[in-house]
């Protein structure tokens, strides 16, 4: 029996690599009761352990909990300071502009998923060298965005001169620009306070954000444009430190790479399509007024777009990238992905 204890240590150090639990601390930068926290993040967080038997632990942090700011996400995750989170490359103008093709007006659908596809398809051809040091998860889309304001609604391109609005990414604010509004470029918590307190008329932004941000108060006037293509839409990334990942058994690794990818992408992207369906409806439910730009008003602002990608495109050529083919890229990814039949349960 005395040696008992001896043996029981050189069991335990026979155990297999493969026994090794690990906890992941992921953090975002919005209410835990947003759309892609409820119907990504969490489901993503309990599939991972589910599919790892318990050995593979996700716990997020909402609203930025473990400090740092949303502008920060990318160096946090790369540098470890957080094993994984949301990044939204957008909220660092000029870091990462072959991601802004994805986010250039009229360029992807209403439809987060399809969007999200498109993401994945076109990040994995001109992206990855700039998220070295991520593993990337889920490159994705949020849905469409709408103009939310005070007062009467946007109803013609002439209406948006003068206001004051908050503007998401760089090409968005390049197209509020164009409008003659004065756009504001602010991460998506300190939209609230901005109106509250004057600082803003309104802004462009998601339906699945209205309720969170308390819109149906704040800006209870809604303005969508007409057709299938969105007026902007924001990239993001869902990802993990390499280097973490990078320490993990083989079958943990696998547990991740499964649960990765175009799919994991489109899942992503389809929380924020629930969440616009949701968001809408309260908004709804409150008696706001929601309206939709005429075929002719719309035309009116595509044709700004244009312009906004075509001083783009000069832009991006003069940093040294081929403008023409990303955005030739982008828009085949976008198309080749609407062409998928039916959709994958996530």
């Amino acid at each position: 029996m005395k040696f008992a204890p001896v043996a029981a240590l050189a069991l335990l150090a026979a155990l297999p690599a493969n026994a090794q639990e690990v906890t992941l601390r992921f953090q975002h930068f919005v209410s835990p009761m947003s759309a892609n926290p409820t119907h990504f993040m969490q489901p993503w967080a309990e599939k991972i352990e589910a599919d790892s038997g318990g050995r593979i632990k996700i716990e997020l942090y909402p609203a930025m909990q473990l400090g740092g700011t949303a502008q920060e996400m990318f160096d946090m995750v790369r540098d470890g300071v957080v094993d994984g989170g949301w990044i939204a490359p957008s909220y660092q103008p000029g870091r990462f502009p072959e991601a802004e093709a994805l986010e250039l007006p009229f360029m992807v659908t209403k439809s987060a998923e399809e969007a999200s596809r498109a993401a994945w398809v076109y990040g994995q051809k001109h992206l990855l060298d700039d998220f070295e040091g991520v593993k990337v998860v889920a490159m994705h889309m949020h849905g469409r965005g709408l103009i939310h304001k005070k007062g009467d609604p946007v109803e013609t391109a002439a209406d948006f001169r003068g206001l004051k609005l908050r503007g998401p990414s760089r090409p968005a604010t390049l197209l509020l620009e164009k409008l003659g509004a004065a756009p504001v470029g602010m991460p998506v918590m300190a939209f609230p306070e901005a109106l509250s307190k004057g600082v803003l008329d309104g802004g462009v932004i998601t339906w699945e954000l209205a309720p969170s941000l308390k819109l149906n108060e704040l800006a209870p006037t809604h303005t969508d444009v007409a057709g299938e293509k969105s007026l902007y839409n924001l990239f993001l990334v869902w990802g993990m430190n390499q280097s973490k990942y990078d320490a993990l058994p083989d079958d943990l690794k696998a547990v991740i790479d499964a649960n990765s990818g175009f799919y994991t992408s489109a899942w992503s992207g389809r929380a924020h399509d629930i969440g616009d369906a949701e968001g809408k409806a309260k908004m709804e439910e409150a008696g706001n007024l929601i309206t939709q730009m005429s075929d002719e008003a719309t035309s009116e602002i595509h044709a700004l777009g244009d312009e906004v990608i075509a001083e783009w495109v000069v832009e991006m050529n003069g940093k040294g990238l081929n403008a023409e083919a990303l955005l030739s890229d982008a828009r085949a990814a976008v198309q080749v992905t609407r062409d998928i039949e039916g959709t994958r349960d996530y």
